[in-house]
């Protein structure tokens, strides 16, 4: 697992859309993460979690970025922190879980393995 290193920065207006709100992002390795609170033309609130990956392409000779991304509405957004935040303690209270550990059942409310 890469160890994320917060580079972000919150952006000032001048480089962002006209509906982004704030905008952040992390480097981990290959890979940058960005996050960006948006209003939509209802003027809702929504999050998008950004993955960009650079690839080159091999039959024009170019770099390109791959990206995938999750929109998260903003009713959604609690109970996506609430489950992101389980498995990010799951993972600091289990640091050493290998893939030899995949058909284990945990208990992720109680970071120990389930007896079932």
């Amino acid at each position: 697992m890469h160890e994320l290193e917060n580079e972000g920065t919150i952006e000032n207006k001048e480089g962002m859309e006209k509906n982004e709100i704030v905008s952040r992002s992390v480097r981990a390795g290959k890979r940058t993460y960005f996050f960006d609170l948006k209003t939509s033309k209802k003027d809702e609130l929504y999050l998008t979690i950004t993955e960009s990956k650079r690839r080159f392409n091999e039959a024009n000779g170019t770099y390109f970025y791959e990206k995938h991304k999750v929109f998260l509405l903003e009713q959604d957004v609690k109970s996506f922190h609430s489950e992101l935040g389980k498995i990010i303690d799951f993972i600091e209270a289990n640091p050493h879980l290998t893939m030899s550990d995949k058909n284990k059942e945990f208990d992720i409310n109680s970071d120990s393995e389930s007896l079932y």
